[in-house]
């Protein structure tokens, strides 16, 4: 079986646990190449678990951070991680792009193009096949994962491309692009059925409320994961800052998941080689 390489690109530490992290433990598993570049080191990141609220934990943030990171990483199997460390631009409610609202050496701030070019450079001397990142709009306002995507896609099209950056290595062409953290009306109603049927608290009923009863359905991949539903779990919970164990998330069990979407779904955003969706990987057509 030919082995291909996919590149996962996030903005914090614990964002490859929760977007995509079971697809990654299953093609490291299976003997794919996988690597993920963390674009922020995570610094204005609070503590969201009671438990580790300990004196010492915020003003060691960003190590602590580094450290969790370095776990999960190894749960999934993850053995090729390139960190970025730009300042983490923290969260602002609301955020429509005002990056004075941030302070001017955060990641939201940085040059653009700069960041672009280190992308390019790991591109080119890494020869993923396949490149993952944020939808447009980040999945979410986070002015580090708005960035995030706008780095990421412009890295993917200037790699391939001869007379950019020049100095960044010889150009390499990544076959495919996708976005991760795809969530649809279909799939959170079908999760949140079944929670109602079990008479488990569903999580689910505010996105629902929240989400656009007209909403199509962007997702075109969807990567059978049942068998890593544990490991995504466990490196979830290696972020002990950012996880709390006894949340809401971990109330509906993986047998539930397993029987209602055991998937991790995915949207093609862009492909240099012949494809046909739905998919049932990110390297199908490779």
């Amino acid at each position: 079986m030919r082995r291909f390489h996919a590149m996962f690109v996030h903005a914090h530490p614990d964002d490859e646990s929760s977007k995509g992290s079971a697809t990654m433990a299953r093609y490291a598993k299976e003997g794919h190449r996988v690597s993920v570049v963390t674009l922020t080191d995570g610094m204005e990141g609070d503590i969201l678990n009671p438990a580790m609220d300990r004196p010492g934990v915020l003003e060691r943030m960003p190590e602590i951070r580094a450290e969790e990171l370095r776990h999960a990483l190894e749960i999934l199997g993850v053995t090729d991680h390139f960190p970025f460390d730009y300042p983490d631009s923290g969260y602002v409610e609301g955020f429509e792009g005002d990056g004075s609202l941030l302070a001017d050496d955060s990641f939201y701030n940085t040059d653009l193009d700069g960041a672009v070019e280190r992308l390019v450079q790991t591109i080119r001397s890494e020869h993923p096949d396949v490149l993952v990142t944020y939808p447009e709009g980040g999945g979410y306002p986070h002015p580090d994962h708005i960035r995030c995507h706008e780095v990421s896609v412009a890295a993917y099209e200037a790699a391939r491309d001869p007379s950019r950056y020049p100095d960044a290595g010889p150009p390499w062409e990544v076959a495919k692009l996708y976005y991760v953290g795809v969530f649809y009306r279909r799939k959170v109603e079908a999760l949140h059925r079944a929670c109602l049927d079990l008479d488990i608290e569903s999580p689910f009923a505010g996105w629902l409320e929240r989400m656009d009863p007209d909403e199509e359905d962007p997702s075109t991949t969807h990567v059978e994961i049942s068998d890593y539903l544990d490991q995504r779990k466990r490196a979830l919970l290696a972020h002990e800052t950012q996880i709390d164990p006894t949340g809401n998330w971990f109330k509906v069990p993986d047998a539930v998941v397993r029987d209602v979407w055991p998937y991790e779904d995915f949207e093609l955003a862009d492909s240099r080689v012949p494809t046909t969706t739905p998919e049932d990987s990110l390297f199908a057509g490779l």
